[in-house]
């Protein structure tokens, strides 16, 4: 045997090893991680020992009551801002989120104060403009897109989950189970963020509360049609009768081909969302990565008088952007 082909076996069989040894530790992780999925955080916290009541004050920490009819528009600015943050999942709580976000603009913005106060730069009206907006955008803006991605992909998640777990309640109503079993048995079968939300409707009628109310309470939080065409059905065969198994399983059906139909709406669409998104975040992220980058870039100009006006403009300008795109990509389907 040559030392070449010797050589050549040999690294032969350390990358056979080095591959087995990977493929093993990815498929390890892989399985935990769907089996840590696979129970919903409802189920984690019962598990640990806490009380059912304790476990629905923590899924309902942060929850926005309904918008009130004469709420104005800083008012629905906020409730929009409770439910990005309940659909985020995120731990904080909406009124702790903007606390933070408050400090962190505030500390941010001394920050910077500081550093050109013992520069050369002279302080002037264009600076401290300039820092308050520097400020804002990287201790609120950054969150505030950060908290509606993170909103909007599991609001995406929660609506392909539905059409599963309505399925699993009409199968369940066939089987001969009460409403109440069957809808603790989605509570047990689906991930989250269904599972959970499911869970704290099932706890809710179990204290009392009305079936119909508890799950417009899901919908108001989540700006689900879908449920909200659920309770309806709910509503009209408590008070008509006939066969609840056969009206869901209809309904099933009408949710899944309209979902099946924004699909379609989406993949035609996908383009202009990406361009709304893009021109959305790029202005932001731009903004802070030029200075952070090269601070000069924008304090050698802002000491100009018409540096206050121009950056004011460029504020209401992208902002009046936003809006305008957000209006031309909000599909209704």
């Amino acid at each position: 045997m040559t030392p070449l082909f010797a050589r050549l076996l040999i690294l032969i069989g350390i990358f056979a090893s080095v591959f087995l040894v990977s493929q093993i530790v990815i498929g390890f992780m892989v399985n935990r991680r769907a089996e840590q999925r696979a129970v919903n955080k409802r189920l984690s916290l019962l598990r640990s020992g806490r009380d059912t009541d304790e476990v629905l004050s923590i899924l309902r920490r942060g929850t926005p009551p309904r918008l009130p009819e004469g709420a104005g528009p800083l008012g629905r600015a906020y409730f929009r801002f409770q439910q990005s943050v309940v659909m985020a999942g995120i731990t904080l709580g909406p009124k702790t989120a903007v606390l933070y976000m408050g400090f962190g603009a505030v500390g941010v913005g001394l920050l910077l104060l500081f550093l050109v106060w013992h520069s050369p730069i002279p302080v002037t009206a264009g600076v401290i403009e300039l820092i308050l907006g520097l400020a804002i955008a990287i201790a609120v803006g950054v969150p505030l897109l950060v908290i509606s991605r993170m909103a909007e992909k599991r609001r995406t998640r929660m609506e392909r989950q539905f059409p599963l777990a309505l399925e699993i309640f009409t199968r369940a109503l066939r089987a001969g189970h009460p409403i109440a079993s069957a809808l603790d048995l989605v509570t047990k079968e689906v991930e989250d963020p269904l599972g959970s939300e499911f869970g704290m409707v099932s706890d809710e009628v179990s204290y009392g509360a009305e079936l119909n109310d508890a799950l417009l309470d899901l919908a108001e939080r989540w700006d689900l049609d879908d449920i909200r065409m659920f309770v309806i059905s709910l509503s009209v065969q408590s008070e008509t009768g006939g066969n609840l198994a056969e009206v869901l399983e209809n309904l099933n059906k009408v949710i899944r081909d309209r979902e099946s139909l924004y699909m379609k709406v989406r993949a035609l669409s996908s383009e202009g969302r990406m361009s709304g998104w893009m021109l959305t975040v790029l202005p932001i992220l731009t903004f802070v990565g030029v200075f952070l980058l090269s601070p000069r870039f924008y304090l050698n100009v802002a000491g100009d008088p018409m540096f206050t006006y121009g950056f004011t403009g460029l504020i209401v300008l992208y902002f009046i952007g936003v809006y305008i795109i957000r209006r031309i990509i909000d599909l209704e389907v």
